[in-house]
């Protein structure tokens, strides 16, 4: 065993130079190989580092053989116009840039960064389709207890968390009526109470896999592989805006809609961030949270008027 981990070292230390090799110095696409190898990049979740390669390399496809000394300010302005439509891929590429090219300066291949200062765009987007009661109704009925769709949907409701989390979930996470969770993407630890329904679900489940949800094959899932594979299942349901990331923000705002307070809804989703579970709960229904504050107060006014009317021998009595 010692001798195959010092041959797989040698091999990635061969693996890691083949990209820095095949580019030409200066250029974005030498920093991009670079920043591939750098502690910061290799540190991230394997999700983390996909989602910024794609973001990467599709930058490098129009402009890796550029060099990087000829980068000005003007330029990425340019960039984030050409990128104007999608604000939010705008604001992705611009979030990297600013890494990246920070990441330039340490290493002495310029001298500035010229992202710096540049700002974002407003996005008035919500992201991800937060899932509505309806939708959620439509694809059980298209997908019934049984199904490997249903227990996928279950799972990613009732448990609130990222597609890369539940595709890890087997029954040594489950003790009790709780479920362990440690969230890939912040490494964060969670005991999650089991929902009733998601009980019912697993208590007929087969104990002969390692994970809860396993391809045709019997595997257990990938991140990336699991999520594609549900969203098949949405446009089966005639649900192709949904996704499963969105099922995450419908438990959020099912907590919300309870009346569950931001502490208690960090408590399952795990966010640490109070900003970012107010946007997931942006689809909350708000109606229905101003008829509880207005049962509130009613019911504060009626106490007050009862106190004043009682004698003051009644009122030190309550006291």
């Amino acid at each position: 065993m010692r001798q195959y981990a010092a041959a797989l070292d040698g091999l990635k230390a061969q693996t890691a130079n083949i990209g820095i090799e095949r580019t030409k110095p200066g250029t974005i696409n030498a920093l991009a190989v670079a920043y591939y190898q750098s502690p910061d990049f290799r540190s991230l979740a394997d999700s983390t580092k996909g989602h910024r390669r794609r973001i990467i390399d599709k930058f490098r496809s129009k402009n890796g053989d550029k060099p990087l000394k000829g980068l000005r300010r003007e330029h990425i302005v340019q960039i984030m116009a050409d990128a104007a439509e999608t604000p939010e891929a705008a604001n992705n590429l611009i979030k990297l840039l600013r890494v990246m090219l920070n990441y330039a300066v340490d290493l002495g291949m310029i001298e500035s960064n010229p992202a710096t200062g540049i700002k974002r765009y407003k996005n008035r987007g919500v992201g991800f389709h937060t899932w509505t009661e309806d939708e959620i109704g439509h694809f059980e009925a298209k997908h019934p207890v049984g199904t490997k769709a249903r227990l996928a949907l279950v799972l990613l409701l009732h448990t609130g968390q990222r597609v890369s989390d539940v595709a890890r979930m087997g029954w040594q996470h489950v003790n009790g009526d709780e479920i362990a969770v440690r969230q890939r993407k912040t490494g964060k630890a969670l005991s999650i109470p089991l929902h009733p329904v998601l009980k019912a679900i697993l208590a007929v489940l087969p104990r002969t896999n390692m994970t809860f949800v396993v391809t045709e094959r019997g595997a257990s899932f990938k991140a990336q592989g699991l999520s594609e594979w549900f969203k098949k299942q949405c446009r089966a349901a005639g649900l192709s805006h949904c996704s499963a990331h969105g099922l995450r923000k419908a438990a959020a705002t099912r907590l919300a809609n309870a009346g569950c307070s931001v502490n208690e809804i960090a408590a399952i989703t795990g966010h640490t961030s109070l900003r970012e579970i107010a946007h997931y709960t942006s689809a909350a229904d708000q109606g229905r949270l101003a008829r509880q504050a207005l049962s509130r107060q009613l019911g504060s006014e009626g106490e007050q008027k009862l106190s004043s009317t009682r004698s003051p021998l009644v009122q030190q009595r309550a006291k």
